[in-house]
């Protein structure tokens, strides 16, 4: 599946402490340009906020993400074949895509005007 950026989508991520994946949502950073080559680079969210990472960005509008449950977007960030991408369920918000640009610009190298407009 090929998704546009800000799509929060669902994707298997795979335990760290035994066999096996669980679905879990991820925030789409990646141009289509990129995301037509076959592959997609996503940013990990998580609803545990008890161990806070640097960047770590707080949805506060929940409803457009298709999301249940407050989350935060972390710069966990990873490429994953789009044939993984199990399927989207929203987009973030403008107020949470500006300060999620500002995070990435804050904690990445060359990254200190980061847009990603469609």
């Amino acid at each position: 599946m090929i998704c546009e950026p800000w799509s929060v989508v669902v994707v298997p991520f795979p335990f760290s402490e035994r066999r096996g994946a669980k679905r879990r949502p991820a925030l789409v950073l990646s141009r289509k340009r990129f995301n037509n080559k076959g592959h997609t680079i996503l940013a990990m969210i998580t609803t545990t906020s008890h161990s806070p990472w640097p960047g770590d960005i707080k949805i506060d509008t929940l409803e457009p993400t298709g999301l249940q449950v407050a989350c935060l977007i972390r710069l966990k960030l990873f490429t994953l074949d789009n044939r993984l991408v199990l399927e989207k369920i929203g987009k973030l918000a403008p107020g949470d895509r500006q300060r999620t640009s500002s995070s990435l610009g804050q904690n990445l190298v060359g990254l200190a005007s980061f847009n990603l407009e469609v």
